[in-house]
């Protein structure tokens, strides 16, 4: 038996595969889901359950209708209408959250209306986070493998860096983005229209908006969604103030190398950064008030401070500035035990909701202590018909998390039944190595009261990184005790960005580390230090041949 779904809310081919694998985990089914033809061909066993099709789909926030079989590869409609249709929706915001909000919400038919207060739109990803920042990244690890690398007959040289070009090929891609993925979007779609200015709430459905230009226009809304993002977090220390410091929506951009680059901070945004600027020639000093990255299982940072301590990164652990001073053209620190000084002075300690001017009390939203907005896994505030997502609320700080808690809100607002699942989020920071990480570590499944058993499996045993002689890092693998069932993992590892997600698709799934070690992995690859490291779970990995199965 064959059946043709027609599936909205899908944005690129990573979605028309996330609905397939759905589809797929159904009883009976067999599904080929198609991103250019918005559909799926689904063929049934007898005794499938057809109603559970539209429920999977809709399960993973997106939705579906039954198309007839001459329909299958017809043009999609503009818009599908149902519970959406004659909503107005005002989203405050126009970051990836708040975009894939509107493209959703104007599928199901409703009216949008978003509404930005800053000079461009798209958020922070694609202004002034992850795009600019990978760049940057990217070409500092270019420079490095010139400067240095593991082989003998690769001769070493001093790498020609061009700030400036650097700088300005990353305002060109992120122009050429945020004209593709944001402004085309807007000017492709009549039931999404915007609103510059800064809004703030008169009460739950009405917005007062502050438009660019001079005078106020006011708008009421079925529904509102908040996504208004993040800004850095600027510590309370005396002197900084008066101090022409950088943030790191200033330092990605940078187009200078300064001789010497100080940075306040010990998590992501800062160590990237301070790798970044020491690979493209700075001389750099990483001031932690704790430890790197301390909020992670404790080997993710020590490994990271060896590996930046053998790059010459002078990494200070346990170090707090209690005083800034700006004189002569140099940047002061006072830590209580010794004075500091750098050419330029980077704070990256984290960054705070932008919640401040919405007014939030007057529609009754509650916050937590650091202004984010509560919302619970439909993405709803406190208010009846105010939701939020993105980095403004208490979920995590990424943008595919504000992008898929926009899509889920989209559909809880025009009448659908969607959740944000966030036990098998996967986080990656771009260092080199990379960390990774993916569920519980073995402090949270303590905390939680689950008896774990854990493995690490050094790079050592892993041909991929024998081969590349990149050896330095680890994989970690959390199991249930005595079921086995994988609960999370952690990886410092050259690739570690591109091995998580097979981790995270074992921990969604619930699988156990014996099913994991006995799957094929291809070889050489650095993945199969997962399949390594579940292996370890049962047996002595350093008595295997290079590629047993």
């Amino acid at each position: 038996m064959q059946r043709t779904l027609a599936i909205t809310g899908m944005t690129c081919e990573l979605c028309a595969r996330t609905v397939e694998a759905a589809l797929n985990e159904l009883p009976g089914v067999h599904a080929e889901v198609s991103y250019p033809a918005s559909c799926a061909q689904i063929e049934l066993a007898n005794g499938a359950d057809e109603a559970a099709l539209i429920e999977a789909v809709r399960a993973k926030g997106y939705d579906a209708r039954p198309l007839d079989q001459d329909q299958a590869y017809a043009e999609p409609p503009a818009a599908v209408g149902g519970d959406g249709d004659g909503l107005h929706i005002a989203i405050i915001g126009s970051g990836g959250g708040a975009f894939a909000a509107a493209i959703r919400a104007a599928e199901a038919g409703a009216r949008v209306t978003m509404i930005e207060s800053g000079d461009v739109i798209g958020g922070t990803c694609v202004n002034v986070g992850c795009v600019p920042s990978k760049i940057q990244i990217r070409a500092a690890q270019l420079a490095q493998y010139q400067r240095e690398n593991p082989f003998a007959g690769l001769a070493d040289h001093a790498p020609a860096i061009d700030r400036q070009r650097i700088a300005a090929q990353q305002q060109e891609r992120v122009a050429e983005l945020r004209q593709a993925k944001y402004q085309k979007i807007l000017d492709d779609n009549p039931a999404i229209t915007m609103r510059r200015g800064r809004a703030c709430f008169e009460d739950a459905h009405t917005l007062l908006i502050d438009l660019h230009g001079g005078g106020q226009e006011q708008i009421t809304a079925d529904r509102v969604l908040i996504a208004t993002g993040a800004s850095p977090t600027i510590s309370p220390i005396p002197g900084l103030a008066d101090a022409p410091y950088w943030t790191s929506d200033e330092s990605v951009f940078s187009d200078e190398t300064p001789e010497h680059l100080l940075v306040i901070g010990s998590s992501v945004v800062a160590v990237e950064q301070a790798q970044a600027f020491a690979r493209l020639g700075s001389r750099v000093t990483l001031l932690a008030r704790s430890t790197l990255l301390s909020r992670e299982d404790p080997a993710l940072g020590a490994g990271l401070t060896e590996a930046f301590r053998a790059e010459g990164i002078d990494v200070r652990e346990h170090t707090q500035t209690r005083a800034v001073r700006y004189e002569s053209n140099q940047f002061v620190l006072d830590t209580g035990n010794e004075v500091i000084r750098g050419d330029r002075l980077l704070v990256a300690t984290g960054r705070s909701p932008n919640t401040r001017d919405l007014a939030l009390e007057r529609a009754g939203v509650e916050t937590d202590d650091r202004g984010g907005i509560v919302v619970d896994e439909r993405l709803r505030a406190s208010a009846e018909g105010i939701y939020a997502t993105g980095d403004c609320t208490n979920l995590p700080q990424l943008v595919y998390v504000a992008a898929a808690g926009g899509t889920r809100a989209a559909v809880n607002m025009t009448g659908g039944e969607a959740r944000l699942d966030l036990s098998a989020m996967p986080d990656v920071i771009f260092t080199e190595p990379q960390v990774a990480t993916v569920g519980l570590d073995e402090g949270q499944a303590r905390v939680r009261g689950i008896e774990i058993e854990t493995r690490s499996l050094d790079l050592e045993n892993v041909p991929r990184a024998l081969a590349n002689f990149e050896t330095r890092g680890f994989v970690k693998l959390v199991a249930e005790a005595g079921s086995h069932r994988l609960l999370g993992a952690q990886i410092l590892a050259p690739e570690a960005g591109e091995m998580i997600q097979t981790a995270a698709l074992a921990v969604h799934h619930g699988m156990t580390v014996e099913t994991l070690g006995d799957l094929l992995f291809p070889y050489l690859v650095h993945v199969e230090a997962l399949k390594l490291c579940a292996q370890t779970f049962t047996k002595d990995v350093e008595q295997l041949s290079c590629c047993a199965g």
